[in-house]
């Protein structure tokens, strides 16, 4: 990667993005340069909004003029090659497709972006698979942990109207997760407040805290084992490592998770093969921007977990 020394700019903002927010205007526009940096300087205020200092959950409006000051911009490194077996393997899990969208079945283990190291990601790898769409935006994430349904808009107008869902509570996104103990019965619902830590190392670690982000995640029993249960999870809120820490607050912290799990328990389950995270997001539900019709796709679960399961129920 080179690095460029970029100078002062000032843009104006176009009827398409109005609504959006100032801190994902700038993190589209300043490829390259870390979050934290993005974040500092409109701490700072060295980003103005009319001459005036912005905060990051400020909506931009048609006709804004946006500073944007000189920023150390790391040069996007070029996309994968699409002919990459690891590139290539994503062709086969995309679970619904049309001219403004996807819904991806992401493999455990691949992050949704390049960066901490990692030279792409699920994004850039999509990009590279279809260099004919040149908006392609992730509308949510996923930890690089977890599997299932992750949705990617390919208009900017698509992005605007799914981003409005997302807030407005309005997308439904349900994740199965296998998790230490038997889950009490009448606990359908933990709402505890998130608050999230960069350590110095760039890990992000949450614990709940008083300070933190309201949080609320149902959870609803699916299946039960001797040791474990299966629940079924649904992020009211999205917040990062949300239904993690959330079930761990619960005292059942999900197997296999190395930031928030119990070794122990990992322990018990090394029998049945299993060295992932087993947290999947089966289902995705939402109005398709376009028609308004209720989309929902399924994601089936990968081998490693579905040989968990059998071992669990003894078949």
């Amino acid at each position: 990667m080179s690095e460029e020394q970029q100078k002062v700019t000032w843009q104006t903002v176009d009827a398409e993005y109005a609504g959006q927010r100032i801190d994902n205007f700038l993190l589209a526009r300043l490829k390259g340069v870390p979050k934290s940096l993005v974040y500092r300087i409109l701490r700072k205020g060295e980003v103005r909004v009319n001459k005036k200092r912005a905060k990051p959950d400020y909506k931009l409006q048609a006709g804004d003029l946006v500073r944007i000051p000189p920023v150390r911009v790391t040069t996007a490194t070029p996309l994968p090659s699409a002919k990459l077996d690891s590139v290539q393997q994503l062709e086969a899990q995309v679970l619904y497709e049309d001219d403004v969208l996807l819904v991806l079945n992401k493999p455990a283990g691949m992050a949704v972006h390049g960066g901490s190291g990692l030279q792409f990601g699920l994004i850039e790898s999509l990009r590279a698979l279809r260099p004919d769409a040149k908006h392609l935006e992730l509308v949510h994430r996923l930890d690089r942990e977890t599997s299932g349904c992750i949705l990617i808009s390919k208009r900017r107008s698509a992005l605007r109207d799914l981003h409005e869902q997302l807030r407005e509570k309005k997308m439904d996104k349900q994740y199965y997760a296998l998790v230490r103990g038997q889950w009490q019965q009448h606990v359908s619902m933990v709402a505890a407040p998130l608050l999230k830590n960069t350590l110095k190392s760039g890990e992000r670690v949450v614990r709940v805290d008083a300070a933190g982000k309201e949080s609320q995640t149902r959870f609803r029993i699916s299946e039960r084992f001797a040791d474990c249960t299966l629940v079924e999870a649904s992020p009211v809120t999205g917040r990062t490592h949300q239904i993690r820490v959330h079930a761990l607050h619960a005292g059942h912290p999900i197997a296999y998770d190395s930031k928030y799990g119990d070794q122990a328990f990992d322990e018990k389950l090394s029998g049945s093969g299993l060295q992932r995270l087993f947290l999947h997001a089966h289902q995705l539900r939402f109005q398709h921007p376009q028609t308004g019709a209720t989309v929902t796709v399924n994601a089936p679960m990968d081998k490693a977990l579905k040989q968990t399961l059998k071992y669990l129920r003894g078949l």
